[in-house]
């Protein structure tokens, strides 16, 4: 298992950005790497509440971890402290004893002149995917966010 850490600058204040991280409407748009499509099953946006995501490929060649072209996980929220941080540990839906496990995703807001910097932690992340994949889905979907939540 290993951790990886992208940090991005995204020009909005703190509050809508924390706020995107928590609305599952917006979640559905933005974390999703290019070359996907996200549906938003649950999504308890509390302490301790429950979600559960499925991001399947738009190329029917890619094969995901859950079904034949599609990455589903679940997981629950650890911790939310009011727009500065949201952890969240998850697990993907699969047979696959290489991806079984907890993850844990810790995304942390600080303010940065002309908006925001956004840190995405993840944790327990299993070796079977490669460290550049998630980096680079990871830094799509900050994209994503910047492209939501900026002016």
């Amino acid at each position: 298992m290993y951790s990886t850490r992208v940090l991005q600058h995204i020009a909005a204040p703190r509050a809508e950005v924390y706020q995107a991280l928590l609305d599952p409407a917006a979640v559905a748009r933005w974390r999703v790497p290019d070359g996907m499509t996200s549906e938003v099953h649950l999504f308890e946006a509390h302490e301790g509440g429950r979600f559960r995501v499925s991001l399947t490929y738009v190329d029917q060649t890619s094969s995901g971890k859950s079904s034949s072209h599609t990455d589903t996980y679940h997981g629950h929220f650890a911790r939310l402290v009011p727009d500065e941080q949201v952890v969240e540990v998850f697990e993907f839906e699969t047979d696959s004893p290489d991806l079984l496990g907890p993850m844990t995703m810790t995304t942390t807001l600080t303010d940065a002149e002309g908006g925001t910097d956004v840190l995405v932690v993840h944790e327990g992340l299993p070796d079977t995917i490669p460290a550049a994949d998630n980096e680079l889905g990871t830094r799509m979907a900050l994209t994503n966010l910047a492209r939501l939540v900026e002016r």
